[in-house]
Order: C-alpha cells, then structure tokens, then sequence
C-alpha cells in the first residue's frame, strides 16, 4: 500500500543559522531524513525536545492551519507557529488523501470556535458543539464525526483531554481508520497510544532522533516500574 506522506527531509542547505529557534533544539538542529509508517508513526519526548514543534511544522507544509482544523481552516488566533516549515521538504505518495486534520489540544478550543461560526463546517463535524462538551469528550466526537476513510491525520498530545479508558477508545478509533486506508502522525506522552502494533515510534532528545521499541521508551519504562512496586518507587522518588 502507497502512503500519503513517505517521509521527510530537512533542507540543510537553506538553513541560514543553525543556533536560532527552533533549529537550536538538538532533535530539530541533528535532522536529516525521517521515514513515516504507513499507518501510524509517533513522536515521543521530554517537554521542550521538539516534538510537538516538528508535528506543527509537517501539518503546516502538508497545508493545514498552523492552529488546526482541515486544510479549509484558515483563521489565526495568535500566530506562534515557527518557521520550521519552509525548511522541509515532504516527500509524498502517489497516492493523494482525500480528507485530513490536524489536532492540537492546546489551541482546540480556537478551532471549536470556529467550527461555531460557520455551517458548513457544523454540517461537516456532525452538528457537534463541541464547547457544550467536556475537552476530552469533544475531542472523541471529532474523531467520530470528521475523521474519514482515506485520510491523513496529525495529532499533537490527543491523551492532554482524555481519560485511560478515553485514550483507549482513541486507540480503537485509530486502528479502525488505519483499515480504511488512514494514515496518523502522532506526538504523545501515552504509553497507553505508543502500545499501537507495528508503529513506528521516534524518539526526540539531546542526541538527536532515533527510532526506538515500544518496551524502550522511557514512557513504557517508568509506567511498568511504578505500577510494579509504587511503594518502593514512591519511596526512593520522596528521599531524593
């Protein structure tokens, strides 16, 4: 099966000055080429290692709003993208998705909003006023109302709003899409949405990226500590 988006490269030879935000972040500064899954590929790390700000900027060069919505969203809050989009370069399938999205929590309410204000984008999210809804329930009604088949989806942090039992209702929804030919880019602390089968899943750091194993990343680790022996854990995390 094609994909929509293969992979990406970061057009080195343009970047004027490495030491400037955000190609100062290690992850960001160290990237050259990133190959994505067909189905599913999430990016993982510390707060501040760069992943949230390389979703934004695919979701921004594959044509999306900077604060989210479809590729018709165009409306801006309070710019604060980067300019991390101009030096990619995406490189695409043969195949074209006939829909997308892209989500990020902390700027849905925006996007909530401005779904309000116009018809056909209530008509095409269900009629859902999402604002009468709680942040996690609004965020799985976005999924089930305006996430379809053939589509292409980039989610910044989707576990913010959602309770376990929510974040596991998300996984079903993702594998459910990924058998109607979607494809999902996904920044996340979940070890809850990393356990996805066969998902590629890099790691954002000091070092750079790299690909890592669900059982390798520091989120399935220290959940399976704590969960193992929280008292002793609780413990030793108290006395230091």
């Amino acid at each position: 099966m094609d994909v929509f988006l293969r992979s990406l490269m970061l057009r080195r030879e343009e970047v004027l000055d490495f030491g400037k935000y955000p190609l100062a972040i290690p992850a960001i500064r160290n990237l050259e080429r990133l190959d994505f899954h067909p189905q599913v590929t999430f990016f993982v790390g510390e707060n501040g290692s760069g992943k949230s700000t390389l979703l934004e900027a695919i979701a921004v060069a594959a044509g999306f709003n900077a604060e989210g919505g479809s590729r018709n969203f165009n409306f801006a809050t309070r710019r604060s993208e980067s300019d991390l989009h101009q030096h990619l370069r995406l490189i695409r399938g043969v195949r074209r998705p006939k829909t997308g999205y892209f989500l990020r929590a902390e700027s849905f309410f925006n996007v909530a909003t401005e779904i309000e204000k116009n018809e056909d984008a209530m008509a095409g999210h269900g009629g859902v006023l999402h604002h009468e809804m709680s942040h996690g329930e609004a965020f799985l009604a976005l999924v089930k109302h305006r996430f379809w088949a053939n589509g292409l989806y980039l989610l910044d942090e989707p576990e913010a709003a959602l309770s376990p039992q929510r974040q596991l209702a998300l996984l079903k929804s993702i594998h459910n899409l990924t058998q109607q030919q979607c494809q999902f880019i996904i920044s996340t602390h979940s070890p809850l949405l990393l356990a996805y089968p066969q998902a590629r899943i890099y790691h954002l750091s000091e070092k750079g990226i790299a690909e890592v194993q669900y059982e390798d990343t520091e989120h399935y680790a220290l959940t399976r500590d704590f969960l193992n022996d929280r008292e002793r854990y609780l413990r030793r995390l108290f006395e230091d």
